[in-house]
């Protein structure tokens, strides 16, 4: 479980070359955390450039899988949060959202700014990973995609999206660029991926099934 929380999406095949087991005996465990309700199994987008044969199933951390790992919001957050939104309007929550945000942005601000330009992201991962947020990068046509493997608040986020936009929007500011959030933990994806367009690249919006796929695609390389 911890394999697939820090690499993201993963077939029974790397969890196998990761853990150095036998790919039978990754998927006995892989059985018994499904039976268990704590991993999921998915069939990843098939890929054109595929050869012949059914593609490997991917597994991911479901919510109650998640719940295995340290959770940094309880059921009290979402009390105050909900009663914040009742007193105060959704506009209170979106404050309450950036004050906080903005504790991560003044940590990270000396060690991104002070990154060369093409090294800021993976920087980036790096500082969130510290932070528990089992961070990566990874290389795409659209754009580096920044993937976040873990999400210590996803519960509230599901409700209070206003977390995922604050936070999205210090990656812009540090990385001094536009950034778009393709997927989300929050919202059921596997992983939290943030495109970051390579220099000059026209900006796009990716269509539901490019996000799927990046949603749920397994994570090649990871920040160190």
């Amino acid at each position: 479980m911890r394999s697939i929380l820090e690499h993201g999406p993963s077939t029974a095949l790397a969890l196998a070359e990761r853990l150095k087991l036998t790919p039978a005996a990754v998927r006995r465990h892989l059985d018994h955390l499904v039976a268990d309700g704590a991993v999921e199994a998915r069939e990843p987008r098939v890929n054109s450039a595929r050869g012949r044969g059914r593609p490997a199933k991917v597994f991911i951390l479901t919510d109650l899988g998640r719940e295995t790992f340290t959770q940094a919001y309880d059921d009290m957050a979402l009390s105050a949060l909900r009663f914040l939104r009742e007193t105060g309007g959704p506009d209170a929550v979106t404050e309450f959202a950036r004050r906080r945000t903005s504790e991560l942005e003044d940590r990270y601000r000396s060690a991104v700014q002070g990154a060369d330009p093409e090294d800021r992201v993976e920087v980036l991962a790096e500082a969130l990973s510290e932070d528990g947020y089992a961070a990566s990068v990874q290389g795409s046509p659209i754009g580096d995609q920044l993937c976040q493997h873990h999400c210590p608040v996803a519960h509230v986020a599901a409700e209070f999206p206003q977390l995922c936009e604050a936070e999205t929007e210090v990656f812009a500011r540090l990385l001094g660029q536009h950034v778009q959030r393709l997927a989300t933990i929050a919202h059921g994806d596997g992983v939290c991926t943030t495109n970051i367009p390579h220099p000059g690249s026209a900006t796009t919006t990716p269509g539901p099934a490019t996000r799927q796929h990046l949603a749920s695609t397994p994570i090649g390389r990871t920040s160190s």
